[in-house]
């Protein structure tokens, strides 16, 4: 079994990451999928997107931008799809599949947010794909 974080922050085996937001984060995707189908761009899912995540009562913010900081100077900026709740965070990609950098994108704005969980969408012209991404477990040393 695999090793993960759990909602308390506390290592653990097998326990989801913020089960029902994430739930409910996700049936928002395969809604606003279902409403405007296959094929679009990334730009209208992310609107229908944030249709669905209101529809269900659901805290966000969009185009969040975060700083990327080296020692003391903020040498870029972030832009998030999504962070729902002050929790998660929510990228969306159009296409036929991801990529290792969408992978590294998520991991990298988790690291600099301070939080437990990325969940990666992708829509294409059948179907929703998700994956959680969970921000690296660091120990302190």
């Amino acid at each position: 079994m695999q090793r993960i974080v759990t909602n308390d922050g506390i290592r653990g085996l097998g326990k989801l990451v913020l089960p029902e937001l994430s739930y409910q984060v996700v049936g928002a995707c395969f809604d606003a999928h279902n409403e405007i189908g296959g094929g679009q761009r990334e730009k209208y899912y992310q609107k229908a997107v944030a249709v669905y995540l209101g529809k269900r009562g659901i805290k966000f913010k969009e185009q969040v931008h975060v700083p990327l900081v080296c020692d003391g100077s903020i040498i870029g900026r972030y832009i998030l799809d999504f962070l729902v709740n002050e929790q998660i965070i929510l990228e969306l990609k159009a296409g036929s599949h991801f990529r290792k950098s969408d992978f590294d994108q998520v991991t990298q704005y988790l690291i600099q947010k301070n939080l437990p969980l990325g969940i990666l969408v992708r829509f294409d012209a059948d179907t929703v794909v998700t994956r959680r991404i969970l921000r690296p477990f660091r120990a302190n040393t």
